[in-house]
């Protein structure tokens, strides 16, 4: 019990926090208004500190990269596993969202600040992955741009081998630095999304409860399905109908380390062992399980698509057009990438598509408070799908008949 209420008491403080808020604002309506600056303090935070965060994460990753040919090929197809998976999640959480929408019908003078005029599709290309000045990478709004300038810094440090070695001590010093900078930060979290939330419930109502409420139906719906059926496809592609015994008869471990511990990165242990026992060759799972811990985030993907739907229906926009749902499922992708090795990474995540959309300040609370709600079905789905993604990966760089060749070592041995 003791375990359970330490793995989850950060959860547990900002619920409490935003519980409180929602009181707050159910009794004081407009006046709650005056709880408003104490949740702009702490999104300021947020935004100052997620800047060189994002940039030593990234940097220092890729910078700390190593390996042989063979470890090339399977990073190659573990890469694509990833993708595919990631992206599948995506398009399921498309399609419910199409089919059971979340958008509630707000007044059009309670909604949060309209969303800005963008520019033509050239000009916002342009703008979503460069800046013509290099200060202009230290705005929040230039996320992606930041990102991708972070992704180069790694790869120049990793050509520069031992001249550069001093540069990378300095990113992985910087990475550590600012991670215990965000864990502070978010210590702030249960009063500054409570102040926010109050100030949400106050402006729209309790029909504000309506639209979180179906966006979290919706979520563990969606996770609930994918869990079952689509990890069980995804093990049948692996290996057959043994490859879906092996690996539910396998799993039920990893999946109570998730849950029982909230972290993917806590549950790499159980998921090696997992994998073992499932014939993936050790080659592939010491690479696929621990790089999925922070690479592979399956449950953050259906959550991402969810936090934008609400967020747009909370600005009474649609989430439906080509061009948002191609920019959505490439945020995902991106945010799954991203927030897996920093602390809280899922607040960047968002962070990360509020940027790309031109979204306001106000846009992060909604999403943040989602992402506390989805987290612990988040956690089961991001850390159990690695180890049907090392399945995958074995299937496509060993041949079909992987499965067996383990089966008939274990014999021997």
């Amino acid at each position: 019990m003791n375990s359970w209420l330490k793995n989850y008491k950060g959860i547990l403080w900002l619920l409490a926090g935003i519980t409180a808020g929602s009181i707050a604002g159910l009794l004081l309506g407009n006046r709650v208004t005056l709880l408003k600056p104490v949740g702009d303090i702490f999104l300021n935070l947020l935004f100052t500190a997620v800047i060189p965060l994002v940039f030593f994460a990234i940097s220092s990753a890729i910078a700390g990269l190593n390996g042989t040919k063979r470890l090339s090929r399977i990073m190659g197809t573990m890469a694509l596993v990833f993708l595919a998976t990631v992206l599948m999640a995506a398009l399921l959480t498309l399609l419910a969202v199409h089919l059971f929408p979340v958008h509630e019908q707000l007044a059009a003078a309670s909604r949060l600040t309209e969303l800005p005029v963008r520019s033509n599709i050239g000009d916002q290309i342009t703008s979503l992955f460069t800046t013509s000045e290099f200060y202009e990478l230290l705005s929040r709004k230039n996320m992606l741009a930041l990102i991708i300038f972070s992704l180069l810094i790694g790869f120049a440090t990793l050509r520069a081998g031992e001249k550069g070695a001093a540069f990378n001590r300095f990113l992985q010093a910087g990475n550590e630095v600012f991670g215990q900078l965000f864990v502070l930060v978010m210590k702030l979290g249960p009063i500054g999304l409570g102040a926010y939330f109050a100030y949400q419930v106050g402006v729209f109502g309790p029909q504000l409860f309506g639209t979180y409420a179906r966006s979290l139906s919706i979520y563990y719906g969606v996770g609930a399905i994918y869990y079952v059926a689509f990890f069980s496809l995804y093990a049948f592609v692996a290996g057959g109908v043994n490859g879906i015994k092996t690996y539910w008869k396998n799993n039920i471990v990893p999946s109570a380390t998730a849950v029982g511990t909230c972290s993917s990165i806590a549950t790499i242990p159980a998921n090696l062992e997992a994998a073992k026992k499932m014939g993936v060759p050790d080659a592939i799972a010491s690479v696929t399980i621990p790089l999925g811990g922070t690479l592979h985030k399956d449950g953050s993907s259906i959550s991402s698509i969810i936090k934008m739907a609400v967020v747009f229906a909370l600005f009474g926009k649609s989430f439906d057009s080509a061009g948002v749902i191609a920019l959505a499922l490439g945020m995902t992708v991106l945010v799954s990438m991203v927030e897996g090795g920093i602390p809280n990474g899922g607040y960047v995540g968002e962070l990360l598509f509020i940027s790309a959309y031109g979204l306001p300040p106000e846009a992060l609370p909604p999403a943040m408070i989602i992402g506390t709600l989805v987290d612990p079905m988040a956690t089961l789905l991001n850390a159990t799908g690695d180890t049907v993604a090392a399945m995958l990966v074995a299937r496509f760089t060993e041949g079909p008949g992987w499965m067996n060749t383990a089966q008939q070592e274990d014999l021997v041995k």
